[in-house]
């Protein structure tokens, strides 16, 4: 096809808006296909945290199972022995808080490792939940992030929720000399 006609007056804004259509729909089928991984591995959490607690399934049962999904999904990641651990351990901490289970759909695996590893309680989670679903951080901002910890600045205020202001006061300090 040739390049060399003459365009109409208001192609580059038409293309413009073609592209951001595209990436728009781009981001939201990634989302989609994230929330549905991440249920995925709820439902495969709870499954085993339920057989462990009725059958004693053990370390043998969940390695012979990541045996198995690796070798029926091959090329598919995500089916490590550890990984079904790490399942189970998101459905265990989870599956209790009402509040957080719907959050935890809403960010990636690897961010939601992230959380589960390094935060202290659940109102923590939920704040770093809450911030890397609205703000889009990436990993290696997460990560960051929750370790800047040790600079907390503490803010003196009569509220049920004094610990979680205390900490987005250090985000904010924190995520300032990141971009500062």
């Amino acid at each position: 096809m040739s390049t060399d006609l003459p365009l109409p007056s208001h192609y580059a804004g038409v293309l413009v808006e073609i592209k951001d259509r595209v990436r728009a729909a781009q981001y939201r089928a990634l989302r989609a296909v994230n929330h549905e991984l991440v249920g995925l591995y709820w439902d495969i959490g709870r499954l085993i945290a339920q057989r462990q607690r009725a059958q004693g399934w053990g370390r043998s049962v969940v390695q012979r199972f990541a045996a198995d999904l690796q070798a029926e999904f091959s090329g598919v990641r995500g089916f490590s022995a550890q990984n079904l651990w790490y399942m189970r351990q998101l459905y265990r901490e989870y599956h209790d808080d009402e509040k957080l289970q719907p959050l935890v759909g809403e960010v990636s695996w690897s961010k939601n490792l992230v959380i589960m590893a390094r935060c202290r309680d659940s109102q923590e989670r939920e704040f770093y939940l809450r911030m890397t679903r609205k703000y889009g951080w990436t990993k290696s901002v997460l990560v960051h992030l929750v370790a800047a910890r040790p600079q907390e600045i503490h803010v003196e205020l009569a509220s049920p929720n004094q610990e979680a202001v205390g900490l987005a006061v250090t985000i904010a300090a924190n995520f300032e000399e990141l971009v500062g």
